[in-house]
């Protein structure tokens, strides 16, 4: 009998030892030490900077940066789900956009607090900054054994010089003609390359040019004498609304709407289409309630179909480089036909140059672009006025006429004085 119970009391003790969900007592114990380190670590988080919150602004070298979603994070292993991005680089997100249609309380502060920032630097003599697409572009991580691919950037040419568009009245292709959904596409899409602050849109009906403005003699025509750089001809179809009601529910009906909109991007410069673009809103996002609801949706659905698209379609048009022309000259006095409106500032440089040569693939037949013609000499903007027009004066060369073109000068020639693409020096007019 003894014999058991010493049998039975070592088992005992041999599971109590052996059990893997004992606690130790050194893990449950802290040290006086370790007590008072913590302490200090609380209190230096809390006297530390708070962490920075979306829509928070601060400004580093006279440059805004806002902090926002990182698009690429959804894509990009180990990407932070916010950063400090630029105010110029900066576009609202897909999601942003449409999901967020009524301004919260903190759309609402961070406008304000946008506005005040924009009066300051007014008052500085500093130019506005524009909302311009993101400038890189990012590929989604491979599968399996791929490893994610290197971002693609790029920049576009003469930033921060507004292009002109024509948006030619879109089609309406639906079943609702009655309801004019073309014209409210065609002032949606317009207010919407507007609010970029990088497009200026041109009614097509101040050209004089008759006929079809998509003949491909016409477009060069526009972009020789107005200096119109793209053109947008659009469509709008298959636009469907669903209507239900939930008795005993809501009284209010609940409507959906679906549409599709298709833009052709012509590049005035080769007179053929560049880009063709097509959207498609998600029902999920059309949804409206109560009064005239059926037709809420229908507008709801075609400015989402216009989102969808937009990014890709100001990037086609962004990528297209800035020029304008002379429009006359008056003894020392040359006018463009471009100035505030187009974003040439007063004292800057522009470079002049001949009508280029029309390059053709010999293999397409389908025009690749115009050159630079010759380089004739260089204008410092004077005097801005009228609507968008400036007049500059000669700081170098000779010979200038009418046909000749503008070009922004890039910053990169100011920098690279001893470069051996130095462009040769002309006589300055007398």
């Amino acid at each position: 009998m003894k014999n058991l119970l010493i049998l039975l009391i070592a088992l005992s003790l041999m599971s109590c030892s052996t059990n893997p969900f004992a606690k130790k007592k050194e893990a449950t114990t802290s040290s006086p030490g370790s007590e008072t380190k913590q302490g200090q670590t609380q209190k230096t988080a809390q006297i530390g900077e708070e962490a920075p919150k979306p829509g928070d602004i601060k400004i580093l070298d006279g440059v805004e940066y806002i902090y926002a979603r990182n698009k690429r994070w959804m894509f990009t292993p180990y990407e932070p789900e916010y950063m400090w991005i630029r105010k110029d680089q900066y576009s609202p997100g897909f999601g942003e956009n449409l999901l967020t249609r009524g301004k919260s309380k903190e759309q609402k502060e961070l406008e304000t607090r946008l506005a005040k920032i924009e009066e300051e630097m007014k008052k500085k003599g500093l130019p506005p900054q524009m909302a311009y697409p993101s400038q890189m572009a990012y590929l989604p991580p491979g599968m399996g054994y791929m490893s994610p691919m290197p971002l693609i950037t790029f920049n576009y040419p003469s930033p921060k010089m507004k292009r002109r568009v024509i948006v030619l009245p879109v089609t309406d292709q639906t079943n609702y003609k009655d309801e004019q959904l073309g014209e409210l596409a065609t002032k949606r899409l317009v207010s919407r390359l507007e609010n970029s602050g990088a497009i200026i849109c041109v009614d097509p009906n101040t050209v004089n040019q008759k006929g079809n403005l998509t003949d491909r003699q016409t477009l060069k025509a526009l972009n020789e004498t107005y200096g119109i750089h793209a053109v947008l001809k659009g469509s709008l179809a298959d636009v469907f609304t669903s209507t239900s009601k939930i008795e005993g529910k809501d009284e209010r009906e609940t409507s959906f709407a679906v549409s599709k909109i298709a833009i052709d991007l012509y590049n005035t410069d080769t007179g053929i289409i560049m880009k063709q673009l097509s959207g498609r809103n998600p029902v999920f996002l059309s949804r409206e309630k109560g009064d005239l609801s059926s037709e809420k949706a229908k507008i709801k659905a075609v400015d989402v179909s216009i989102e969808i698209i937009a990014d890709d379609l100001l990037k086609g048009i962004l990528s297209l480089d800035w020029h304008a022309r002379i429009a006359s000259i008056e003894k020392d006095k040359i006018y463009i036909n471009a100035g505030r409106l187009s974003g040439l500032e007063k004292g800057g440089t522009i470079e002049v140059y001949s009508p280029g040569e029309e390059i053709i693939d010999p293999k397409t037949n389908v025009p690749l672009g115009k050159t630079k013609g010759n380089y004739k000499g260089e204008l410092e903007v004077i005097e801005l006025f009228g609507v968008d027009a400036s007049w500059a004066r000669i700081k170098k060369g000779t010979n200038f006429s009418a046909t000749d073109l503008v070009y922004l000068k890039p910053q990169e020639s100011t920098a690279t004085q001893g470069s051996s693409t130095k462009k040769p020096e002309m006589p300055t007019k007398k």
